[in-house]
């Protein structure tokens, strides 16, 4: 549009046709144009052609490539020309829309655009409500959330919601996205509180609420969730209580009922929580009771305790593996979330394994091999160290699979010697510097590479080195890259 790059117009007889979308195909209408140009198809064939491209029909798109370079040929076009613009048409499918559907999509992703850009809290929490039942997409908005470094109030069941809010300053998650807790029963506890004020404790709670809007799972979501932290942050004490709660509460509405007085409903007992002392959740399985709740880790993350490793093992996020042109293999660090075996035609077992990292929640395939291996440590709440490697395809340079190369236990990183380590530099005056601090005879065999004019010189010391965090941690610190295998 700019004349920053010249338009392609894939071939000088579909110019007219691409000239107003400067040489990229857009619009349904086009792909029906380009056919009858170049392969004369009828308008009836085009629309065949284009509707298989909108079914994502593979046999009946096969027969309309096959057509179409046959026809371009007739026209005196060359096959493999035709071939290739076809290539070109083809993923047009994933998209493609007819002109008036583009034009209205092209507005009301402006509009969103804007949105988001000059009103981000208003945006989330209509973003947010409209798909409060979809804790996928809220981990998404979540995420893009703290991305742009909005304050986010945790599920609190004195300041949130039952839909998502924000005041300007902070952005209130809502009671409503919890798991097991119903819009229409948290929209009661919330009225209550707005009418007659904060829950002074748990027990307060209980003798406010009415016995149908609080059955066992929604308080164990409440609970889980952290909804009672600011009011008794032990939540494994409250969850185990949540019977006690239960039958307390009914007897408080039937005694209400019937007139009487409940010593348990005296204001001086109101804000005494009758709550066992037990020793709270361990942090990963209090993470888990969370994620079980909310659909992702929203107060910490089970990876936060491993943060050591992360340069340590040049870790990278997945988010980063998979959108970027990495092709080397990658460490990433995860947490397992759910784990579902299968067997394939042949009888192998493999894997579906949900993870999640600091960034993002995502799936990967485990094969037989690796699987095998592993079995001990692919355990739901376990965090690990997974290396990866994508398979490239050679159709269009397009990445077939990522492969599952290893993984270890990070819990069992923390303790391993090291037996292999790397440094990385871009100047092999840096060599003499680690042979200096790495001075004493150990267990550790250590590599070197240096980057030299878009090559990399690999080198080896000739004994093995004794190896400490001191020594790593004053290494980065001139500009050596670690890498622990």
């Amino acid at each position: 549009k700019h004349d920053q790059r010249k338009p392609d117009y894939l071939h000088p007889r579909l110019e007219k046709i691409l000239k107003p979308t400067y040489g990229v195909i857009i619009y349904q209408e086009q792909v029906m144009q380009i056919a009858q140009e170049l392969s004369g198809f009828t308008a009836g064939e085009a629309d065949i052609l284009r509707r298989a491209m909108g079914k994502k029909k593979r046999a009946e798109l096969e027969k309309q490539k096959q057509n179409f370079i046959e026809g371009a040929f007739k026209n005196g076009i060359n096959k493999e020309i035709a071939a290739s613009i076809f290539l070109k048409i083809e993923p047009f499918a994933e998209y493609g829309f007819n002109k008036s559907h583009a034009a209205a999509y092209a507005i009301i992703a402006y509009q969103t655009a804007y949105l988001k850009t000059y009103f981000p809290n208003e945006f989330f929490s209509a973003s947010m409500t409209m798909d409060i039942s979809s804790q996928n997409k809220l981990s998404e908005f979540y995420e893009e959330l703290k991305r742009l470094n909005i304050n986010i109030v945790r599920p609190d069941i004195n300041k949130c919601f039952a839909d998502f809010r924000s005041d300007g300053n902070n952005f209130y998650y809502a009671l409503g996205g919890i798991k097991s807790v119903g819009y229409e029963a948290i929209s009661n506890i919330v009225k209550e509180r707005i009418n007659n004020g904060n829950f002074k404790s748990i027990n307060d709670f209980i003798e406010r609420i009415n016995p149908k809007d609080i059955n066992k799972l929604q308080l164990e979501g409440l609970v889980k969730s952290g909804a009672f932290d600011k009011i008794n942050n032990n939540r494994k004490a409250l969850f185990n209580s949540i019977p006690n709660f239960i039958l307390k509460s009914k007897n408080i509405f039937e005694n209400k009922i019937a007139n009487q007085i409940d010593l348990f409903s005296k204001d001086e007992t109101k804000n005494n929580d009758f709550v066992p002392n037990y020793n709270d959740w361990k942090f990963e399985e209090r993470l888990s009771k969370e994620f079980e709740a909310v659909g992702f880790f929203i107060s910490d993350h089970p990876l936060n305790q491993f943060k050591a490793l992360i340069d340590d093992y040049n870790i990278v996020e997945f988010n980063k593996f998979i959108n970027n042109d990495i092709t080397e293999e990658t460490n990433i660090i995860a947490t397992l979330l759910k784990i579902q075996e299968k067997k394939t035609q042949k009888g192998n077992s493999y894997a579906i394994v949900k993870f999640s990292d600091l960034s993002s929640v995502f799936e990967l395939f485990i094969f037989s091999e690796v699987l095998e291996l592993n079995r001990n440590i692919l355990i739901e709440g376990n965090s690990l160290l997974i290396t990866l490697k994508k398979n490239i395809s050679e159709d269009e340079n397009r990445f077939k699979r990522i492969n599952v190369r290893k993984i270890v236990s990070l819990k069992d990183l923390l303790n391993k010697p090291i037996s292999e380590i790397e440094f990385e530099m871009i100047n092999r005056n840096k060599i003499e510097d680690i042979s200096k601090i790495l001075n004493k005879k150990g267990n550790t065999e250590v590599r070197l590479k240096v980057k030299e004019n878009e090559h990399n010189l690999i080198f080896q010391l000739k004994n093995k080195r004794f190896i400490e965090k001191k020594s790593i941690n004053l290494l980065k610190t001139q500009d050596i890259l670690t890498n622990i295998k």
